[in-house]
């Protein structure tokens, strides 16, 4: 992401937009493929209001969500936390930011849900990725398909096209993926 980026989703955020809620299926491969978290270090990529940072702490992680718009991660503290360990919030722009600003050096986990697509240098990112993942870690990625909505916001390029699809994929060692509706779940391991 670039600076221009922040400042577009800061104005969604700031404006009371809000994205594709976690639900059940989603919530289900998510424990699935990840297992519980035993206090290990998790951390979730563009956390918007936070559900999903929420989710693995639930899990047992100890997690942090970052996210590039400063709206978006006070929106996410202000939520309870419901069972389990209180997530850490950190506006963070994970594409410039230094890494080293993070509370760990490496994680278990990294998740990225619906955020991937609109990573302009996606080798970059992966890279940065590939960094902060523990040895054994999962990357979690959540990302629409291209294509697959019947309705007019498919022309509005939502969903990741084959080609960003085998980029996210290619170079790791185990690649597990699960379809719901007009998302892919992709469970990465280096």
């Amino acid at each position: 992401m670039t600076t221009a980026s922040a400042t577009y989703w800061e104005s969604l955020w700031s404006q009371g937009r809000r994205y594709r809620q976690l639900d059940d299926a989603e919530n289900r491969l998510l424990e699935d493929r990840l297992g519980p978290g035993h206090d290990r270090p998790a951390l979730d990529i563009g956390c918007g209001d936070g559900s999903l940072t929420r989710r693995l702490a639930q899990l047992g992680y100890r997690t942090i969500g970052i996210d590039c718009s400063s709206s978006a991660v006070a929106l996410a503290a202000a939520q309870d936390a419901g069972p389990g360990r209180e997530p850490v919030w950190r506006c963070m722009d994970i594409t410039t930011d230094d890494l080293r600003a993070l509370p760990e050096p490496a994680y278990a986990v990294v998740t990225c849900r619906l955020v991937y697509r609109w990573i302009d240098d996606k080798a970059a990112f992966l890279g940065r990725v590939r960094h902060l993942l523990a040895p054994g870690g999962t990357f979690w990625v959540v990302a629409e398909i291209s294509g697959r909505r019947a309705t007019a916001h498919s022309s509005q390029g939502l969903g990741i096209t084959p080609a960003q699809a085998e980029i996210l994929t290619t170079g790791w060692s185990a690649v597990q993926t699960a379809d719901v509706d007009v998302l892919r779940c992709f469970a990465l391991r280096p």
